[in-house]
Order: C-alpha cells, then structure tokens, then sequence
C-alpha cells in the first residue's frame, strides 16, 4: 500500500466511475482504432496508428493512477467534529486579518482540491495550518504571497 489517498465519499465514487468508463467504454474503442489503423499496412508511417497509440499510453497511465488512487483511498467522512477541531473533511469559515469577506472551505485529500470551488487540500498551505485549530483561533499562513493570517469563525 502507497501513500493515504484522501477522498471524500463523492470523490471516491467519481473516480471508481471514471475507471469503470476507462476500463468499459474507452479502452475497447481505442482497440478497435488500433486494430483497424493496423490494417491500413505500414505502421511507420500511419498517422492514425501512430495517434492511437499514444492514446493509448494515455489511457493506460490514467487507469493505474486510477487504480492506485482507489486502492490506497482513505475516505474522509464529513460529519460534524466532536471536538469542533478542523480536520479532514471540515468545512471552515474564515476571514483573512485586514478583510471583512467571509471565506467557505472545505478541507479535502490533494486528488479533489479545486480552490476555485472552495475546495482545499490539507497539504496546502492554508490546509495545513487550518488542521487541528478552532473556532476562534488565529492561523498564520505562509504562501507565496508573504505571511497571511486568518481567524476561523466557524469550523463543520
């Protein structure tokens, strides 16, 4: 076993359905590809063949990383913290020191992580220094940007 993948249960479940598409549906189309551009003859110089195996080496390297992810998966349940500690799977509000905005995250494994959506990873910067903090609590963060600091107003 690898590294812990974490996910939570909809990103496990979006990756076991990508696979299974993978596995299913893309992988015997592409076989067809390859099977008919090998019957046009010389392959060294056979665009469609030469394209398709490519894909190929795509396509297989997607189905082990796939694969691997869901083997190692560690799934992170989202329930509300007991000890209202910030951990896998919170969600957190915070504001940044100097701002009045109100910023939502929910911390999750690197696989899932779309800031753009709210969604950050714990071995981000900002996840990182959420981990085991409060509501209340004042966090530094060291990005690239220089020093942030932040209060967590509400973790869930």
């Amino acid at each position: 076993m690898g590294k812990p993948i974490y996910l939570t249960p909809a990103g496990y479940e979006k990756a076991k359905a990508e696979l299974e598409e993978l596995i299913t549906v893309k992988r015997p189309a592409l076989a067809k590809r390859l099977n008919f551009a090998i019957k046009q003859g010389d392959l060294s110089e056979n665009a469609d063949y030469i394209a398709a195996k490519e894909e190929q080496g795509f396509l297989e390297g997607r189905i082990q990383e796939l694969e691997a992810q869901l083997r190692d998966a560690v799934i992170i349940e989202e329930h509300e913290s007991r000890d209202g500690k910030v951990r896998m799977g919170s969600h957190v509000t915070v504001v940044e020191e100097g701002y009045d905005e109100l910023e939502v995250y929910h911390v999750v494994g690197a696989t899932e992580a779309d800031p753009g959506k709210g969604k950050i990873s714990n071995e981000s910067p900002l996840g990182r220094a959420l981990l085991g903090h409060r509501a209340g609590d004042i966090i530094t963060v060291r990005a690239p940007a220089g020093e942030l600091r932040f209060r967590i107003e509400k973790v869930a």
